[in-house]
């Protein structure tokens, strides 16, 4: 059995009410590892826009601290006695009414950052009702539950992820190799990661496996973030352009390959970072197969199919400016969608919290996000 170093804090809590956010901030590694004080709404939603913090499971936990310092203005000061904390019954209840308009503009303000991670709008709902449930109380008390509320969605994802692990490894053999896209480690959760969740589990059990990491153009997150997390944890690892994995495939060097999740449809289509559906295309032609990894928060049971989630599409620059070098004659136009969604046939099993998917549809789906 092998023992790793503790995981990175992607995202931690700093002081009370009146706290504040900090963010691994993803943008700069793998040269320089930095934390980012987010102390105010603005600096978290520019944060997540800017993908300082990425990964579906992150960005719902950072959305859901988001709420928390986008209420922090009904405070008189920081660190001060917070407002309607005394007074007649009748102007405390009509003091409430600009906190719930503020909150409500806090909660457009983050669902609009990025559109395509269910965990996201996941986090903010959960956020609404446990406001909700306490109307009637005084704003402080709502404002110390959201907090609570905000530290439970992030531990109960350290959890989700160790289980992740758990029920994965046993879908790896000892020297097989792993192919995986993108970033779906503890830089993209509260902990452990989702896809790399079952990596690490796996190696662990004392099980050798090599990973093979697309670059994941064009932010290249597999190349400075997943080989950042495996060097860390010494799990040999070899990065590709991502135009070279059918090579790979060809050669027969590529057992399985593992991907993350940013929303899973009722059917079993999977959205995920751009270059997942191509992935999975491949497996499928070289009899590969094909699992991702999420938490339950990634379903999205509203959702039919994969036709109705919504892909994000990004600046045209990360395309034609990499490193800030211009690529790209000037005044050529640019396809740049952030996510692609990969069909429920193409994936052999999803590996959730609760256990494995397998095969991958709609009852199956239901019938395992039903468990206790």
């Amino acid at each position: 059995m092998r023992t790793f170093i503790p995981n990175v804090e992607t995202l931690r809590w700093c002081g009370g009410v009146d706290g504040y956010l900090e963010l691994v901030d993803q943008t700069l590694l793998p040269t320089e590892f930095r934390y980012r004080a987010c102390r105010n709404l603005e600096m978290l939603c520019e944060a997540i826009r800017s993908l300082r913090v990425r990964g579906a499971p992150a960005i719902g936990i950072a959305a859901a601290y988001g709420v928390v310092l986008g209420l922090q203005e009904t405070m008189a000061c920081r660190g001060g006695p917070l407002l309607y904390r005394n007074g007649p019954e009748e102007r405390a209840e009509a003091a409430k009414a600009p906190f719930w308009t503020r909150f409500e503009e806090v909660i457009q303000a983050l669902a609009e950052t990025r559109p395509t991670a269910v965990n996201l709008f996941w986090a903010l709902d959960r956020m609404r009702r446990r406001a909700k449930d306490l109307h009637d109380q005084p704003i402080p008390a709502i404002l110390e539950a959201l907090l609570h509320e905000a530290q439970a969605i992030h531990e109960e994802d350290r959890q989700m992820c160790r289980a992740i692990g758990r029920h994965g490894q046993s879908l790896l053999d000892d020297g097989q190799s792993v192919l995986t896209h993108c970033n779906a480690g503890g830089l993209a959760t509260a902990d452990y990661g989702t896809a790399l969740a079952v990596i690490y589990a796996a190696v662990e059990a004392g099980k050798r496996i090599q990973v093979y990491v697309d670059e994941t153009r064009p932010l290249w997150q597999g190349a400075r973030l997943t080989t950042w997390e495996l060097q860390q944890r010494g799990i040999p690892t070899t990065v590709l352009c991502d135009n070279a994995a059918a090579s790979l495939m060809q050669q027969g060097r590529v057992q399985a390959v593992l991907t993350g999740a940013d929303r899973i449809a009722a059917n079993g289509d999977v959205a995920n970072k751009i270059g997942t559906y191509g992935l999975a295309v491949l497996a499928a032609a070289h009899n590969i197969p094909f699992y991702v990894a999420a938490p339950s928060s990634t379903f999205d049971l509203r959702i039919a199919d994969g036709n109705q989630i919504p892909i994000e599409h990004r600046p045209g620059r990360e395309v034609t400016h990499p490193l800030g070098q211009p690529i790209v004659p000037e005044g050529v136009q640019v396809y740049n969608p952030a996510f692609d969604v990969t069909p429920a046939r193409l994936v052999t099993a999803i590996i959730c919290e609760r256990g494995l998917i397998r095969p991958v549809c709609q009852e199956q789906i239901a019938a395992c996000l039903k468990q206790e």
